[in-house]
Order: C-alpha cells, then structure tokens, then sequence
C-alpha cells in the first residue's frame, strides 16, 4: 500500500489520510516512540548526507549530516545519563542554530529528558519567567549568555563550546532509547502569551506523528525537497515545522543563524537550490524591501507562510521572482496546525488571503456569539472541534461560499509584529518597573513592514522627550527580548479603565484605528 508521502494531490489527502496512515510513516508504534530516532537516528546511513544547512549571518554556512548528528546526540544523551540527568529532567538551551544545538535537542530526548529550546535575545526577565517555569536541571548556553543564566540562583549553567563537544567524545556513537510515545518530549514556550507567566506547551513524543498532518499539507513536504526555514527553532514555527518535520521524513533543511539578513537569505536560498520554503510572512517582506531579488536565481516548487497574512505588494514580489504561489498556514502552539493550502497540489486553488481549508479529517467552524454557525461572508468565532466539544482559537474568521477561511483579526489582546507574538500584558509589566511610569497600557498597531508593532500609552511623572522614549525602549527589550518593546510610545495624562479597573486596551485600539481614519481624509 502507498505511503502519504506517495501522494500529493488535494483529492488523495482527504482519501487516504488518516491516523494509521501517519503511524505507517515511523518505525515506533503507539506503545514506543522517540522523537530522535524518528528525526536522525534511521536516517544516519553512513553516506554522510546532509541533515541541516545552517546559514549564518557573517556569510558562512555550516552543513551537518544525519551521521554527525545521531553520533553526537547519543554521545550527548550518554553524557546526561553519566551526569545523573533522569527522564523527565528538563534540560534547558539557549543557543544559536549550530552542531551544539541540534546535540543537545535530540540528545535530550533520546536519553528520556524533555528538551526545552529558549530565545537566544531573551533578557534576565523574559529568561528567568521561563526558567522558573520549567524548572530545568541543566541550561546550555553560549559563554555570551552564562553570565545571564548564572544570574538565576541554583542553576547550573554549561557552556556549550568545543569543549563540551570534546568531553562527550568519550562516549558511545549509539543510544538504545527507552521512551514511550506518551512520554514528554519538548517543552516549547509561545513567544508572548497573555498570561503574566508564560506556560509551556508541553509535547509528548507522539506529537511527531500528528505533526505529519502539517509537514505533508500545510509545508507540503516529500522526500527529493530541498527545504528551508528562516525562523528560529526556539519557537514552534521554527522547530516543529522547520525542524523535526522535514527530518522526520529524510528531508534535509535548512536555516538562518544570528542577525537577520535578507539579502543573506536570499543568498542561501540560492545557494542551497532551495525547491521549498515555509517561512514567516514578514520573511517575504523583508526579502521585497532589499530590491536585490533580481540579483539570484530561484528553485521554488512550494512555498508557505505563517504568522500573518501576506499584503499584496508582497504577494506580487513572491509572484514576480518566486513563480510559485505563496500558500498560508494557520496554527498556534497550542492546537496546531488547523488551516493549510495544500503546497504542491495541483487540484487545490490557492486563494490569496485565504487561510485556506482544514487539515484532513479535522472539524472547523464559524460561530456567532450563541454557537451557532455564521452564513458565508459573516465574520464570528474560529472555532475547532476537539475531544467532543467547540474549542475557541481565540481568532476571528469569515467562510466564503467555496469553504475556504478569511482571518479576521485576533480576539485577544496577543499582537502578531514580524511573525514574532507578543503579550501586551508582558510588556505593560515590565514597562512598570520603570521608575518613572505610573501606568501603561500596550496594543498593537498597523506597521507597513512588521504587519503589526506594539505602541505603549504611558502616565509618567517625568517630562515628555525623544530621550525618554529610547530609554523606556531600551529598558524593556533588554529586560524582555530584543524584539519585544513598544516601538510606539505616546505619553497621556490617563489610561481607559475598564469597571474591574483594568486598563481598557479595547478603547486604546478604537481609539488609534479612528486616528488612523481621520488622516486619511
């Protein structure tokens, strides 16, 4: 019988994709599973083919094999059990895309630990939230960033340079994992959330499988890809589908490692003969607003975004230089991946700013306030169906006649800026630990490049100056993560209450979007 991989149209996926399908893609079952083997292990053949293409900011690549990496990763798991590490321990690192982040991701999870990949630019506040989170036994960093981490009593940091490789060379090139599939795996933080303590989203070995559902039709991909993805595989878009996805079907991928560049992309992904991308929308714009595109040569045969929708000016650069069209991917960290476009299938009308149709077997709707379904056209509540009951995304939609789902804004106070997401609530908080801000109240506004950025509304008792603004930016992104402060700030005399006292951000928005409206007449 064919694999899922086999296939590739939109009318074979709603035929024959099913849940014992996805399990006939692995060699563990329902009772044994390990994530690292999955990803590296059974494709570790001796050949010395690439699993990992690394493009790195100051021009140079760096390309791991599947060989290196199952001998490295079992070295390192040998090393976690000799240093008393347990499973279930959780084991922390804070690295850059490199030889020693992939030996601890998959290591970790080979030896039964549960991996937990951090921001590179997290600040002493943002890493210390997650840190006190998770509780892990060890944290592997950079000798950059082991000073911030030993700022955090108790923990014990290692850094990860050759030596650490050196010392783990003393161990076996092999590793007999013992995991179940219902063991947990990965700890994967969101980027904001609008809770004041971020929590983990918390993923078992067997979240590789129905994973499956996203590689095969939200990324579109099948064994022969060349695939790349430019996010950081600290995040879910990053690690999930940039990451193990690919690896877990043989596919080799790539990314991007230090400051962001788009003409250094734009190099790799020439360089590499790049034949299919998924990256954030942001991304895309980015590589438009370089004006060199006409500079490189392209082997696009699937593309896919997320994050947020792509404006036209750029949907007509992904056209002009790409020839393929750009294919949106809806999901978040906690439910996954819901809504795809099918990369790659012939039969499956893409749609511009359409999010698409659901995955295979799944079960979306719109509802208006009471629960019942919206008519086309009608914007109300995603809503997905999940263990026999209506579950809310928390985002805003419309269906059109053909069944396929429009975006229409998010329903909570979660702001979306370069594909990176936000809490305004985390933001607002640690602004507040300025000695001169009284109270803040944080949205996100309209951004030609970012799509959104944060603007904070500040009462503070020192005066108003362009010198103030930087130094409450600065204060809150080296407090956060480079990307997370208000890039807007506008000092008022008071803040919208809401009757509980809160601050009411719903009429900051209203308020902004009406700015906006006037000046436009």
């Amino acid at each position: 019988m064919a694999r899922l991989t086999e296939y590739s149209t939109y009318a074979d996926a709603q035929t024959h994709a099913n849940s014992a399908a996805l399990w006939d893609l692995f060699d563990g079952d329902r009772e044994h599973l390990n994530i690292a083997h999955e990803c590296i292990t059974r494709h570790a053949d001796g050949s010395g083919r690439a699993a990992v293409r690394i493009a790195r900011a100051d021009g140079s690549d760096e390309i791991i094999s599947f060989d290196t990496l199952s001998a490295g990763s079992a070295r390192f798991a040998h090393w976690l059990d000799a240093n008393g590490v347990q499973p279930g321990d959780r084991i922390a690192f804070m690295l850059e895309p490199s030889l020693p982040f992939y030996v601890c991701l998959f290591g970790a999870m080979q030896s039964g630990a549960i991996s937990v990949p951090l921001f590179t630019l997290f600040g002493p506040d943002a890493l210390r939230l997650r840190i006190d989170d998770c509780k892990p036994t060890i944290l592997i960093t950079n000798a950059e960033k082991a000073e911030l981490a030993r700022q955090t009593p108790g923990l014990r940091v290692v850094v990860a340079d050759g030596g650490l490789l050196e010392e783990i060379q003393q161990y076996p090139a092999r590793y007999e994992p013992k995991t179940k599939a219902n063991d947990l795996a990965v700890f994967q933080y969101t980027s904001g959330t609008t809770r004041e303590l971020p929590a983990a989203v918390k993923h078992t070995h067997k979240a590789i499988v129905t994973l499956m559902f996203a590689a095969l039709y939200g990324t579109g991909i099948r064994p022969g890809d060349e695939f790349f993805c430019p996010s950081s595989p600290a995040w879910g878009h990053g690690l999930w589908h940039g990451t193990l996805a690919p690896l877990a079907l043989g596919v080799t991928t790539g990314t991007f490692a230090g400051r962001f560049d788009a003409v250094r992309l734009l190099k790799a992904l020439q360089d590499f003969k790049i034949t299919n991308m998924s990256a954030a929308a942001t991304h895309y714009r980015m590589m438009k607003n370089t004006g060199q595109a006409d500079k490189f040569k392209f082997c696009f045969k699937k593309l896919s975004f997320t994050g947020e929708p792509i404006d036209p000016a750029t949907l007509e650069f992904i056209d002009q230089y790409f020839h393929v069209p750009a294919c949106s991917m809806y999901g978040t960290t906690e439910i996954g991946v819901v809504l795809v476009n099918y990369p790659g299938a012939e039969d499956f009308k893409v749609k511009p700013g359409s999010l698409g149709k659901p995955i295979p077997g799944l079960k979306l709707q719109v509802q208006r306030p009471d629960g019942t379904p919206t008519e086309a056209g009608e914007v109300g509540e995603l809503m997905l169906w999940k263990k026999d009951h209506w579950e809310t995304t928390k985002d805003r939609a419309k269906l059109d006649e053909e069944g396929y789902l429009y975006h229409c804004g998010r329903a909570d106070d979660v702001i979306i800026s370069a594909g990176w997401t936000m809490s305004a609530v985390e933001i607002e908080h640690t602004m507040l630990k300025h000695d001169n801000v009284i109270e803040v109240g944080v949205i996100g506004v309209p951004d030609d490049t970012r799509g959104q950025v944060a603007k904070a509304f500040v009462v503070s008792n020192r005066e108003p100056s362009a010198e103030f603004v930087t130094e409450l930016q600065t204060f809150t992104r080296e407090k956060l993560s480079q990307h997370e402060f208000p890039r807007h700030i506008e000092f008022v005399g008071e803040l919208p209450k809401t009757p509980a006292g809160k601050v009411h951000r719903k009429v900051l928005r209203e308020r902004e979007a009406a700015k906006a409206a006037a000046a436009i007449h």
